[in-house]
């Protein structure tokens, strides 16, 4: 099968084993970390630091320039923060936006990307902020329902934003503004498009022949626009489920795997340069692998994700499953040094070993949860585990 290779880089100069935004530096869930342990003791790794008073929230982690940036909300604010990586003391928050409040857990939702000495991040409110990591000092703000007519999703924005060159892309969800693309330096609008209302799904960046397009997973589907004007180069529905539309569009070459829970499923799409455009084609149907919040993880030619609430091995290429264990029950995946790392929302942790014959679980723990689940996705950087808790944040050394 005939595949162009693609390949996201943030435009800096960064430390080899930094998770600088939403998946990691190349957003697809993969450290590059060796050398890890091999297993754990019975009580998990050991632990390094626990970072308290973060506030509500089920916002992850971007780890980069020795700090941890995440969001939490404390009373009537959203705020995002910086830690000391070292120690998990505070080096500075900034308020980002307003209270959200929903029924089953309150507070922001995405994570902060981070690029040399600026960050981008967007609350659930839909208040997107740009600040300087050193000092937390804002930049510029953008609101989505009042600048572009988006309308908070049920369970709040939750997107992390991409960076690409200048621009800075986003899904505010309002008419003719589903997906925003910005002057990453000053927030001014280089291109809006599509009327669809927004998900809870972070974009993705192709390039396809000669087209550099963004994949974005909206209210009612998915589309692929070219990312110098935003054109709609094509669109694609089976997997939306019209509820909840949560996970990143994986791309690999010129296709691209779609994945929602709900009782919907995945789909494999196959994109080619056409009449100076982009077209994409079906492979594959398959209702085995249905993402929920957390996105697959794509390793030599392998798919490892939760359908549903089942740990399922997959194959990429024609959506064969090669094996499906309950493991920690409905959880979040992150890949480190030829293993997956899952988290249970109950908030058990395991260390399962990569493989395409069964499910080998080599090691797990538990953290205690204060009561919500842990939708928290985890983060491998620096030698180091991150799982945020609401209020708190552990890290553990993941380096013998």
């Amino acid at each position: 099968m005939n595949r162009t290779a693609t390949f996201f880089l943030l435009p800096l100069a960064l430390a080899a084993t930094d998770w600088p935004q939403w998946r990691g530096s190349q957003r697809d869930g993969k450290s590059v970390e060796t050398g890890l342990l091999r297993e754990w003791p019975a009580g998990g790794p050991p632990k390094k630091w626990k970072a308290e008073g973060l506030g509500e929230g089920y916002s992850t982690v971007a780890v980069t320039q020795g700090r941890v940036f995440t969001m939490g909300q404390r009373g009537d604010v959203e705020y995002v923060i910086a830690l000391d990586e070292a120690t998990g003391s505070k080096v500075w928050e900034t308020a980002a936006g307003g209270a959200y409040r929903e029924r089953r857990g309150d507070g922001p939702r995405g994570v902060p990307t981070v690029e040399g000495d600026r960050l981008w991040s967007i609350t659930a409110d839909g208040k997107l902020v740009c600040l300087e990591t050193k000092t937390g000092k804002q930049v510029w703000k953008v609101d989505f329902v009042g600048q572009f007519g988006g309308e908070i999703p049920h369970w709040g924005y939750s997107e992390s934003p991409l960076v690409d060159g200048n621009k800075l892309l986003v899904t505010p969800g309002g008419s003719g503004a589903s997906v925003v693309a910005l002057d990453k330096t000053n927030g001014k609008v280089i291109w809006k498009s599509h009327s669809d209302g927004a998900a809870y799904s972070s974009v993705s960046v192709a390039t396809v022949g000669k087209t550099r397009l963004y994949i974005a997973f909206t209210a009612s589907g998915v589309v692929g626009l070219r990312a110098d004007v935003g054109k709609l180069l094509w669109s694609y529905d089976k997997v939306s489920n019209r509820t909840a539309n949560i996970a990143t569009p994986i791309v690999s070459g010129n296709e691209v795997f779609l994945s929602s829970d709900y009782g919907t499923g995945c789909a494999l799409l196959k994109m080619e340069e056409i009449d100076g455009g982009v077209k994409a084609t079906e492979v594959y149907f398959s209702r085995e692998m249905k993402n929920h919040h957390a996105t697959s993880i794509l390793y030599k030619g392998y798919l490892y994700g939760f359908n549903s609430s089942i740990l399922t091995a997959m194959k990429w290429e024609n959506g064969e499953v090669a094996w499906r264990d309950r493991s920690v029950g409905k959880g979040s995946v992150v890949f480190a040094d030829g293993n997956l790392i899952v988290v249970g929302e109950n908030g058990v942790v395991a260390l399962v070993k990569i493989g395409t014959d069964s499910y080998q679980e080599i090691s797990r723990f538990s953290i205690e949860l204060t009561g919500w689940p842990a939708w928290a996705h985890p983060v491998v950087a620096n030698g180091s585990l991150f799982i945020r808790d609401q209020n708190s944040l552990y890290c553990y050394r993941l380096q013998p």
